[in-house]
C-alpha cells in the first residue's frame, strides 16, 4: 500500500481559504450580532460578533470604519455587511465588515446621540450665549442661494428694517459636500469680519438631508465664530448640533430674520422720536433746576451780606487778644519778681558776706588736704622702709657678709656637689668684698654617718 502525501498546515490552511473566497453564500453575508471586545484602536478594528450560543471573529478595516456614523461599544446590537474569509495565520475564519449599523435605532440617531454627549462634555452647548445687537448694520446668511430660506429672510429684512445689510455666502445644504462647503463659507464669514450677526440654516429634511449641520466640524467651526449665531434648521421640530452650538435658535427662516432685526425701523424711528422728546425734557428740567439754584446762590447771605461771614472770626479774634494781653502781663509780672529777687542777691555787702564764706571754706578744705597728704607721704615712707628691710634679709650679699661664699665655675653656673669639681680645674670663689681664683685639689666625697 502506497504511503499518503501529507498536506502541510499551510497548504490545508490555503486550500480552505480558497473554499471561503469562492463559496458566494460566503461573499457576502448580512449578519446581526453583539459586539464583543471591542477597543477602538488608531488603524484597523478587531473585536467579536456573538449572539447567545456562538462567536464569530471580526475585523473592519480603517477606510471602511471611517465611514461609520457612530462609535461601536461593548454590547451594542449590530447589523454588518460583510465576507467571511480564513485568516492565514491562525487557522481562523472571520467576517471582514464592509459596512455597519445599530440594530433597532439608525445609525445617524445613534451619531447624533454620541456627538452631543462628547460635545455637551466639552462645554461647547453653553459657551455661546451672546446677545443680539438691537440695531445691526450687517448680517451674514449661509445657506443654499436657490433655496426658500434666503427670499424669507429678505423678505422678512425688507419690511422690519430695509437699511440692514444682509450678505449671502452660498453653500451646498445637503449631500457628503454640504459639510465641507458649510465651514469653508463660515471661515470665509470669519475671515471678513465686521458682521454684526450670522444666520446659519436651511428648510426642512430628514435626519440625512439635514445631517451636513450634525457633523463635528462644522460644529467647531461654528463655535469659532466672533459675532453671535442664530440657528434656523429644518422645521420646529428638528433638531440638530447646530442649533445647540449657535446663541439663538429660530423656528423657521422668518423667525430668524426677525430675531437679527428685534426693532422694526418704524419701531426705531418712534424709539428715537420719543427718546428725543424725554431728552429736551431732561434738559428742560436739568436748566430749571440750574436756574432756581442760581436764584438761590444769588439771594445768599454770602453775596447780599457778606460782612456776616466774617462777624464771628472778628470776635474770636477780640477774644484772643485778650487772652494774649492778660498772659503777657502775668508773664512780664514773674519776670519782674525773679529779677528783684536777683538784684537782690547781687548787693555789694552780701557779696562780701559770700566771698569771705567761702574763702574760709576753702582754707578749711586746703588744711585738711595738707594734713591728709603729709599722713599718706608718712605711712608710704614705713611702708618702703620695711620693704627695703625685708629686702635686705633676703640679699645674697647679706649671706656673704656673715661669712658664707659660693663657687662658679668657667662658664659662671655654681658648683653645688663634690662631682661638680673636677681636680686642676679653675674655678671662682666669690666672697663678701670680691672673688677669688683658684684650683680645684683632689676632692674628698663626706662620708655618710653610720
Amino acid at each position: 500500500m502506497p504511503e499518503p502525501d501529507y498536506l502541510s498546515v499551510s497548504t490545508l490552511t490555503q486550500y480552505l481559504r480558497r473554499k471561503f473566497d469562492l463559496d458566494p453564500y460566503l461573499n457576502r453575508v448580512f449578519l446581526t450580532g453583539e459586539v464583543s471586545n471591542f477597543r477602538l484602536r488608531p488603524g484597523h478594528q478587531y473585536f467579536s460578533l456573538k449572539d447567545d450560543h456562538a462567536k464569530i471573529s471580526a475585523v473592519m478595516f480603517k477606510a471602511a470604519f471611517a465611514k461609520l456614523k457612530f462609535r461601536p461599544e461593548e454590547g451594542m446590537k449590530v447589523r454588518v455587511v460583510g465576507r467571511v474569509t480564513l485568516y492565514n495565520a491562525s487557522g481562523q475564519y472571520q467576517i471582514v465588515i464592509e459596512s455597519m449599523e445599530p440594530d433597532g435605532v439608525g445609525a445617524l440617531y445613534q451619531a447624533l446621540e454620541q456627538l452631543k454627549q462628547k460635545l455637551g462634555a466639552e462645554g461647547l452647548f453653553t459657551q455661546n450665549e451672546r446677545p443680539l445687537p438691537l440695531f445691526p448694520k450687517r448680517v451674514a446668511v449661509i445657506t443654499s442661494p436657490s433655496g426658500a430660506v434666503i427670499q424669507d429672510i429678505m423678505t422678512t429684512v425688507a419690511r422690519r428694517y430695509p437699511i440692514l445689510q444682509l450678505t449671502l455666502f452660498p453653500a451646498v445644504v445637503q449631500g457628503t459636500a454640504a459639510a465641507d462647503s458649510l465651514v469653508t463659507q463660515l471661515n470665509r464669514v470669519k475671515a471678513m469680519g465686521g458682521f454684526d450677526a450670522l444666520i446659519i440654516g436651511r428648510g426642512g429634511g430628514s435626519i440625512e438631508d439635514l445631517w451636513p449641520f450634525n457633523e463635528e466640524r462644522v460644529a467647531r467651526a461654528l463655535v469659532a465664530m466672533p459675532m453671535p449665531i442664530v440657528s434656523s434648521v429644518g422645521h420646529e421640530t428638528d433638531t440638530t448640533i447646530a442649533d445647540f452650538i449657535a446663541d439663538h435658535r429660530a423656528a423657521t427662516p422668518t423667525a430668524a430674520a426677525e430675531l437679527v432685526t428685534p426693532i422694526t425701523l418704524v419701531d426705531a424711528l418712534d424709539r428715537l422720536t420719543q427718546d428725543r422728546l424725554r431728552l429736551v425734557t431732561a434738559m428742560r428740567n436739568r436748566l430749571t433746576a440750574q436756574q432756581d439754584r442760581l436764584l438761590r446762590v444769588q439771594h445768599s447771605v454770602v453775596l447780599t451780606q457778606p460782612a456776616r461771614l466774617y462777624d464771628q472770626y472778628a470776635q474770636q479774634v477780640d477774644l484772643l487778644k485778650n487772652q494774649l494781653q492778660e498772659r503777657l502781663t502775668v508773664q512780664l509780672t514773674n519776670w519782674q519778681h525773679r529779677v528783684a529777687v536777683a538784684g537782690a542777691s547781687l548787693q555789694p555787702r552780701r557779696l562780701q558776706g559770700q566771698l569771705t564764706t567761702t574763702a574760709q571754706r576753702v582754707a578749711a578744705d586746703q588744711a585738711r588736704l595738707t594734713h591728709a597728704m603729709q599722713t599718706l607721704t608718712g605711712r608710704n615712707r614705713q611702708a618702703f622702709a620695711a620693704a627695703v628691710e625685708a629686702l635686705d634679709h633676703l640679699s645674697p650679699l647679706h649671706t656673704l657678709a656673715r661669712g658664707y661664699s659660693y663657687v662658679t665655675g668657667p662658664d659662671g653656673t655654681m658648683l653645688r656637689k663634690v662631682a661638680d669639681f673636677t681636680p686642676g680645674r679653675s674655678v671662682t670663689v666669690h666672697v663678701q668684698d670680691g672673688t677669688v681664683p683658684v684650683v680645684v685639689a683632689p676632692t674628698e666625697r663626706k662620708r655618710e654617718n653610720g
